[in-house]
């Protein structure tokens, strides 16, 4: 066969090779421009908001009234609605009550759902697919307002701040993951343990919860945020004189209402409504975005844990 019908072969074989994945073409320049501004766009709509509450958390009096209520960027900054938020006392003491409730709610949380989760993963548990049942029948059908009312009054648990913890105690999707989680352990470690003589709890916290960083990481975070931003039980169950931060928030923002100990005396030294109301998002925010940064890497890797099985 001539060099020219061996080439044309080869040409021709060429062309009946299947063009590449679309996810492996090297993105067109106009795509690469749309997806930059589509990102700009969201990034922008995320940080441009979060600005503005903490610059008119931080402006004065005459330049929140100049500029409608909302300020881009302060130009004499002061520190006049903090310091009126925590002389008061009513934000500070709401602070503490929130740190400790989401503090004691996650531990007791935590416990908890680790506890049932590892005993709903094990296949030789009595009454394993039962309980497994019926806690997914909770989370199908929750219980509503007033028999939830009713059993934390049967409890004695009104005005108390064990109300805030007690219902909402083991999440049930937290529950479902971290069971998938342990049901995804090698169940040769399991036999390895039992041959060496561990028991289920020396199993538990010496091979099961170091294997689980990166999902009780995320658990433990979604109880936290959950606990922190929780107001709903308080205005049931608790008076004003026990309100977590959050239901502070609300009633500063949505209801309008002023702090009762507000600074007197000197007018320049009160703060503007709309400041206050920004400072105390402010307060209520920043807890929990100094937490996430040390859990994230465990979040991109245990976000999805449970969910598929090795």
């Amino acid at each position: 066969m001539s060099s020219a019908a061996q080439g044309l072969r080869r040409t021709g074989s060429a062309r009946r090779q299947p063009a590449r994945p679309a996810w492996r073409e090297r993105p067109k320049p106009a795509t690469q421009a749309a997806k930059a501004v589509a990102l700009a766009a969201v990034v922008l709509l995320v940080t441009v908001p979060f600005l503005i509450i903490v610059s008119t958390s931080f402006a004065s009096n005459a330049e929140v009234v100049a500029n409608g209520g909302w300020v881009l960027w302060p130009q004499h900054p002061t520190l006049n609605a903090y310091r009126e938020l925590f002389d008061g006392g009513i934000v500070t003491h709401a602070l503490w009550v929130s740190a400790g409730v989401t503090v004691i709610g996650t531990a007791a949380s935590l416990a908890c759902t680790i506890g049932l989760a590892y005993a709903l993963s094990r296949r030789d548990v009595f009454g394993g697919k039962p309980i497994l049942l019926l806690i997914l029948f909770t989370f199908l059908f929750p219980p509503g307002m007033i028999p939830g009312f009713l059993l934390i009054k049967g409890l004695h648990l009104l005005n108390s701040y064990g109300s805030l913890v007690a219902p909402v105690l083991v999440n049930v999707f937290n529950l479902v993951v971290l069971r998938g989680f342990f049901q995804s352990v090698p169940e040769e470690l399991y036999e390895a343990a039992r041959l060496d003589g561990a028991g289920e709890w020396l199993i538990l916290r010496r091979i099961v919860l170091p294997l689980s960083k990166a999902a009780l990481a995320v658990v433990g975070l979604f109880y936290a945020v959950s606990y922190w931003n929780a107001w709903f039980y308080a205005s049931i169950y608790l008076d004003s004189d026990h309100w977590p931060l959050q239901q502070v928030l609300r009633t500063y923002v949505v209801g309008g209402s002023q702090l009762a100990d507000s600074a007197a005396g000197d007018a320049s030294a009160v703060a503007a409504p709309q400041t206050i109301q920004m400072a105390v998002l402010v307060v209520a925010t920043v807890p929990i975005l100094l937490v996430y940064p040390f859990l994230q890497k465990y979040f991109t890797k245990g976000v999805l844990t449970g969910a598929v099985k090795s």
